[in-house]
């Protein structure tokens, strides 16, 4: 369990009030009730990479739903690719895999 403050430091030295607007503005989405929020380390990772958008690559209020959507969809298409190795790479899939590897390199063969 992390508390907000704690939180505040991990994210980078941000303060209580810019994490209360992340959480506000639905940017960050931290279990509990305010005054009793409880975060996890996917917060504490979320809450750092809000403050270098905002800070370092100076990405505003209206910009940040689309940057944090996109990255989402990014994180989530990574995970279901690395769930989809690890189906592909059981002994159960060998004859699929085979049959995968041939079709990858006929549609590489068609574009080259």
């Amino acid at each position: 369990m992390i508390t907000i403050e704690t939180l505040c430091v991990r994210a980078g030295n941000v303060s209580v009030v810019e994490v209360q607007h992340w959480i506000d503005s639905a940017w960050l989405r931290p279990e509990g009730e305010p005054g009793a929020y409880v975060f996890q380390d996917i917060d504490v990772a979320r809450a750092r990479l809000i403050a270098e958008l905002t800070g370092e690559l100076g990405i505003g209020e209206d910009g940040m739903p689309v940057v944090l959507s996109l990255l989402d969809q990014l994180y989530d298409a990574r995970r279901q690719m690395l769930h989809l190795r690890a189906a592909l790479d059981s002994p159960q899939a060998a004859d699929l895999r085979t049959r995968l590897l041939t079709l990858l390199d006929v549609q590489d063969k068609g574009r080259g």
